[in-house]
């Protein structure tokens, strides 16, 4: 049976009168990729930040392996084994590709006075999680980050989440303005979190790129769920479709 590794209940969100989140629920199993799709307005970007800690909710509960926890912060998601990957993906382009890895948590060598950045031993490892999320160019880690293709910016960020053991990686927008061959890139990164034991969120509006990595499908419309259990395997990219216009509901 597979192990439940993010569960949402009951989330409600306010901005004043405006009601973005009703009563929203929304599980996460372990090794699972779960497609989140909407119109804007939808309420999935909300709901991604309440659970990425970047925007409190007004209410719900929110439980990792099956305990309650509280998302104050992105701190706080990070803590809990969250990553949020971003269509800029949050990334220094003046840095390198090894600082941009250990971004807030370098790695250091010494004591006390003698206290400095442990360059070689992040650049060792940059070189490795290059390799892992497959760049098979042969670019140094020392390379700067505003030099790379936008792929290749999205798969640092994507080996920066996978090397910090984050259960959960969510990607927002990921393929946003890529080309062919980054985007194949990105999703190809996607099902290599899967098959390390990651969790994804995959939310994009090419409804193409969520069918062909996502082992599930969640639709948002009006800041609620209207479908959680949708297989890419047996539903349709017309039938998903209609359930986001609403279509579905007129025929």
């Amino acid at each position: 049976m597979a192990e439940t590794l993010v569960e949402m209940r009951q989330i409600e969100k306010f901005y004043g009168r405006v009601h973005a989140l009703r009563s929203v629920n929304l599980r996460i199993e372990r090794g699972e990729i779960v497609g989140l799709l909407g119109d804007n307005g939808a309420g999935k970007s909300t709901l991604i930040k309440v659970l990425s800690g970047a925007v409190a909710y007004t209410s719900g509960e929110i439980r990792i392996k099956g305990r309650p926890v509280q998302m104050r912060s992105t701190l706080d998601a990070i803590a809990n084994g969250i990553e949020t990957i971003y269509q800029d993906s949050a990334l220094v382009p003046q840095l390198s590709i090894a600082r941009n890895l250990f971004l807030g948590r370098e790695l250091r060598k010494g004591a006390g006075i003698l206290d400095r950045l442990d360059l070689d031993r992040m650049n060792a490892v940059a070189a490795d999680l290059l390799k892992r999320v497959g760049i098979s160019k042969n670019i140094p880690p020392t390379t700067p980050i505003g030099s790379l293709s936008g792929g290749e910016r999205q798969a640092v960020a994507i080996a920066r989440a996978m090397y910090f053991d984050s259960d959960l990686i969510i990607l927002d927008e990921p393929t946003n303005n890529l080309g062919v061959a980054e985007t194949q890139g990105v999703l190809r990164f996607v099902r290599e979190a899967r098959d390390t034991g990651h969790s994804c969120v995959f939310i994009a509006h090419n409804i193409h790129h969520v069918f062909q990595v996502v082992d599930r499908i969640v639709v948002m419309r009006r800041g609620t769920v209207v479908a959680d259990d949708l297989s890419p395997r047996t539903s349709s990219i017309q039938q998903v479709e209609d359930i986001i216009t609403g279509e579905h509901m007129a025929a």
